[in-house]
């Protein structure tokens, strides 16, 4: 079973795909840029084979547990260059997995085609930056790259808390320690908490779902520390929505009081299919200046997407634009670019305007 499980691993590498399904009664499927394929040259995947998988993959006290009814995220290494983000689920009764690639190499900013004012967002000493986007938009793969450049540029201890661990990083410069939730510490609170007496400099926190996570790495960024998270939301203005929103009332002043002073950069990010293949980020930044801090203290979070438009030259950027700088290129189509746009007719507009 374990060559059977490496081999549909391996084609996952051969397809370039970034996920890779296994269910009952079906051929395993890959998620191949943005799309789900059949491999329909595979025979249909019996329940016998998904216990057998995930028994290989977390043993057989989490087939029990999973078949309870109790969701299992983990990951799993067939070999340091082929490793994978697990989650196992009951879907109408059956066990079903999916698992994330996670690839062995990190890749610069250059290389992943972001902006090269991320390089800008390693070099600050403390305070908060945040990488948003739906599921599978790349953010953990943007943070891993973030973190990567930290370690080769300075010499501090690096934690960062995940659930599960996903990108490997070899020390360079830093000294670096990668917990797992449920296996290293109970939760993201206590991670973080504990982090605060382990001399930390730079922290990671891999998703922030919790109020609980969210005050104390808020708490972090004010204190004198560096934090990279995540959160699934759309864009910069969404993003402090969201945080705010999950303080009490009573406390929403004070929590935009700490972003105003502590919150450095937002990077919501969206992959798009290439016209050549493959996928490119599409991506929305915002740098926190003095205006942008203002607007979040006064609760005129409403008014901050003004202020990326007009502060280009400082490295910000809205989603259409983005979108509209990759059409110009030729890098994505047109039809492409509108079915991603937040606002449709916004970048309708702006492509006009240059015809």
């Amino acid at each position: 079973m374990r060559m059977n499980l490496k081999t549909l691993a391996q084609e996952v590498i051969k397809y370039d795909a970034s996920d890779l399904h296994l269910k009952v009664g079906s051929p395993p499927i890959a998620r191949v840029d943005g799309d789900l394929v059949y491999m329909e040259q595979l025979d249909p995947l019996r329940r016998k084979d998904i216990e057998e998988f995930l028994q290989l993959m977390a043993g057989e006290n989490e087939v029990e547990k999973v078949k309870s009814g109790v969701e299992s995220d983990f990951a799993y290494s067939f070999s340091d260059k082929l490793r994978f983000r697990v989650n196992a689920f009951l879907t109408r009764g059956e066990i079903a997995i999916v698992m994330r690639y996670l690839p062995s190499n990190i890749w610069s900013v250059e290389e992943l085609n972001l902006p090269s004012v991320l390089h800008k967002f390693t070099e600050y000493l403390q305070g908060f930056v945040l990488v948003t986007g739906p599921v599978g938009s790349g953010k953990s793969t943007t943070l891993a790259s973030l973190v990567d450049e930290v370690n080769a540029e300075r010499q501090e201890n690096i934690i960062t808390i995940e659930d599960p661990v996903e990108f490997i990083h070899t020390p360079k410069q830093c000294s670096i320690s990668q917990r797992e939730v449920g296996s290293d510490t109970q939760t993201f609170a206590s991670g973080l908490t504990s982090a605060f007496r382990e001399d930390v400099d730079v922290l990671l926190v891999g998703e922030m779902r919790d109020f609980e996570t969210m005050r104390t790495a808020v708490t972090a960024a004010e204190t004198g520390h560096l934090v990279f998270s995540t959160l699934h939301t759309n864009s910069a203005s969404q993003s402090i929505n969201r945080i705010i929103d999950t303080y009490p009332a009573r406390q929403q002043a004070q929590v935009r009081a700490q972003l105003a002073q502590s919150l450095k950069a937002i990077v919501a990010q969206r992959l798009i299919p290439r016209v050549d293949g493959g996928r490119v980020p599409a991506v929305e930044i915002l740098i926190v200046n003095q205006a942008v801090g203002r607007l979040i203290r006064e609760d005129k979070i409403y008014q901050i997407d003004t202020i990326i438009e007009t502060h280009s030259r400082y490295g910000m950027v809205t989603m259409s634009h983005s979108l509209q700088q990759l059409v110009e290129a030729g890098t994505v189509d047109y039809e492409t670019a509108l079915r991603y746009a937040p606002d449709s007719e916004a970048l309708r507009r702006l492509l006009s305007d240059k015809e």
